[in-house]
């Protein structure tokens, strides 16, 4: 019986060099495959859910800061609307910090989606056919060069409406509530001294609280919504997203 075929391949020797087997140059078996592809959805998935886990620690963060705000600065009139807009910047800080960790969830979340969609799919159907033909080149590409599949604006508008934006709400409604239902006696009935604080004009404040609802407006309004990763993720090959930097790799 001829056991040629059941031998390793072995790499070309150079001088002084030992004989080892050439594993990359051997052809893969299905089960080789099937066993990488499982230990691969692995890794990815732990990704996900430890990506998703610094989220929700972001997203308690400003739970607990919001609700101690409102809670200071109804319990201390003369720092209420100070305490407020600081606040809703604190929560505009969060939002921030958070879509950057949304970026990184959303990336191995959309491996996750191809591999689900064009292995395991077609496995339990058992229809070998994968929906999309060059979806593991594109995956190796991906982790050859990682990239973002949603800007940072889309990604702070993903947060905004799914948590922040009932925050932001919360905070509006109780800095208009705490100067218009419990004015201060020094104010009157003068409406610019309602919104000042000190020596600080009226118009201030006044600004910085409509800048930040400005922008939060504008962005539910003028960023793109994030597709579901099925759907939208590496259909365009020439422009898979925005660099991942080194340092984040």
């Amino acid at each position: 019986m001829n056991h040629d075929d059941d031998m390793p391949a072995y790499a070309p020797l150079g001088d002084g060099d030992v004989p080892h087997p050439d594993y990359e140059g051997a052809p893969l078996g299905r089960q080789e495959y099937v066993a990488a592809m499982v230990h691969f959805y692995r890794g990815e998935l732990q990704r996900t859910l430890e990506w998703r886990k610094r989220m929700d620690t972001t997203t308690h963060w400003a739970l607990i800061t919001t609700v101690g705000i409102v809670t200071f600065s109804f319990s201390n009139p003369q720092f209420a609307q100070e305490t407020l807009i600081t606040g809703m910047y604190a929560n505009l800080m969060y939002l921030i910090h958070e879509s950057r960790r949304f970026r990184f969830f959303d990336m191995w979340r959309s491996r996750l989606r191809m591999v689900e969609e064009n292995f395991y799919g077609p496995i339990l159907r058992r229809n070998p056919a994968s929906p999309i033909c060059s979806w593991g080149e594109q995956v190796a590409a991906d982790l050859l060069h990682p990239k973002f599949k949603i800007t940072r604006s889309q990604a702070m508008r993903a947060r905004l409406k799914r948590n922040y934006g009932y925050l932001f709400v919360f905070l509006l409604f109780a800095y208009l509530g705490r100067t218009f239902l419990l004015p201060s006696p020094e104010a009157g009935g003068n409406l610019p001294a309602l919104f000042s604080i000190g020596a600080i004009p009226w118009w201030v404040p006044v600004a910085l609280v409509a800048g930040v609802y400005f922008y939060l407006v504008g962005l539910m309004l003028f960023t793109p919504a994030v597709r579901p990763a099925e759907t939208a993720y590496w259909r365009d090959p020439e422009h898979l997203g925005e660099d991942v930097p080194n340092l984040d790799v």
